[in-house]
């Protein structure tokens, strides 16, 4: 292995890391969410809004992470993103009532913005198209080891010391990650890796080009799609399982957290697979439309989830449907950064990270005013599948082959 490759991969390492952080900071407002509904007595329309609100700033604020990105250093972008969304962590321990925890909110989302612009960036940049399937997968991997970690240590911590102490602690923990990213950066920003990094930067299209290409709208309302999905899961499952399956804290910490090592290494496996079969002389298109479309469609069957009277069988059905999850959920950066190349990665996938957060945006709260109203969650699973199918047809029919756009000259 050479002195270059070694850097990539102690790169790619603190980036998994780092998205493990990410969604731990993101998942622990829904392990709260049952205790801090009860001490600030919070009824479920607004506890949907606080979960929500994370997602308002991150997809606002994604064009403009992605313009930045492109622009300067990705490495100290992203560092300064991280240090933000840890900051905002920490300080939600301290919040007093729901307008305070809502700025939080907010503020995280502003700081996370920076992220999977940034691991497009170094990703499409850094690493061969043959091994973007692996890549890919390790940053979903870590994405979903993150809410299973955090269910684990999260419900464990509110369990015996209450929802404060696992905000202050998590977040400043976080800050210790910064430590070899600034050592990192400095290498990566040297003046000759500076000017290799950001070599052709000038000849990337613009946002409005980008625009005009279909299958740019594709991947943005497949990720809308894939992201409703993922956001129930995040955001209500843990409240789920406490007040519709009557798990204890406890419990509902180890067997959800089951579902997201489910989607994790189903990422990860079919991400290496997805690489093998185009190294072997699979059609890339073919390959990677058949695991994003096909795992949408295979996790339909989480509409069951509800409607299966033992905890047991509940359980498997989810699991079942998260593996096939995972199957789809490191492809959608991987067919973006393969059609954008690296002169448009970061601006492509901050414009399709806008677009494809707002399922983040509604997700929470629809799934909030749908169990206010219904007193149960069987409805809400019911658009989760309906989103899973509209997911999959856009990978189908909205994008093309999935190959390099030839960008017009500048």
């Amino acid at each position: 292995m050479t002195t270059r490759d070694r850097g990539q991969w102690i790169v790619l390492a603190l980036l998994v890391i780092s998205v493990t952080i990410n969604y731990i900071d993101r998942t622990n407002l829904s392990i709260a969410a049952s205790r801090l509904s009860s001490e600030l007595q919070l009824d479920p329309e607004k506890i949907g809004l606080l979960l929500s609100s994370f997602f308002w700033t991150y997809a606002a604020m994604q064009i403009v992470s992605g313009w930045l990105i492109d622009r300067y250093s990705v490495y100290w972008v992203f560092a300064a993103g991280f240090f933000l969304w840890s900051a905002a962590t920490a300080l939600t321990g301290l919040a007093g009532g729901f307008v305070t925890i809502l700025a939080l909110r907010l503020l995280l989302g502003v700081g996370e913005s920076v992220a999977y612009p940034a691991y497009s960036k170094i990703i499409a940049q850094g690493f061969p198209a043959d091994r973007h399937g692996l890549a890919n997968g390790l940053i979903d991997a870590g994405c979903k080891a993150g809410p299973a970690l955090g269910l684990l240590i999260g419900a464990a911590i509110v369990g015996r010391y209450g929802w404060r102490p696992l905000f202050v602690g998590i977040g400043l923990v976080s800050m210790l990650w910064l430590a070899p990213w600034i050592w990192v950066s400095l290498r990566a920003t040297r003046p000759s890796a500076h000017a290799a990094a950001h070599s052709g930067l000038e000849l990337g299209p613009g946002l409005v080009e980008i625009a005009g290409q279909r299958s740019a709208w594709g991947t943005f309302f497949c990720l809308f799609c894939g992201n409703y999905v993922w956001y129930f899961l995040l955001t209500w499952l843990p409240w789920y399982l406490i007040r519709e399956r009557h798990y204890s804290e406890a419990a509902m910490g180890r067997f959800g957290s089951t579902a997201f090592w489910a989607v994790g290494l189903a990422s990860l496996a079919s991400g290496m697979l997805s690489d093998r079969l185009v190294r072997a002389g699979g059609s890339p298109t073919f390959v990677r439309k058949m695991f994003a479309a096909g795992g949408l469609i295979g996790a339909i069957v989480m509409v069951g989830v509800p409607l299966v009277e033992s905890q047991n069988a509940s359980l498997a059905v989810l699991i079942l449907a998260c593996i096939s999850f995972g199957c789809y959920s490191s492809h959608p950066w991987l067919i973006a950064q393969t059609l954008a190349g690296p002169a448009a990665a970061g601006r492509w996938s901050g414009m399709q990270n806008a677009i494809g957060n707002l399922g983040g945006v509604v997700s929470p709260w629809l799934t909030g005013l749908i169990v206010r109203d219904t007193g149960q969650f069987a409805y809400a699973f019911a658009v989760v599948g309906l989103m899973l199918g509209l997911g999959a047809a856009s990978y189908i029919f909205l994008i093309g082959r999935i190959e390099p756009i030839i960008w017009r000259p500048k």
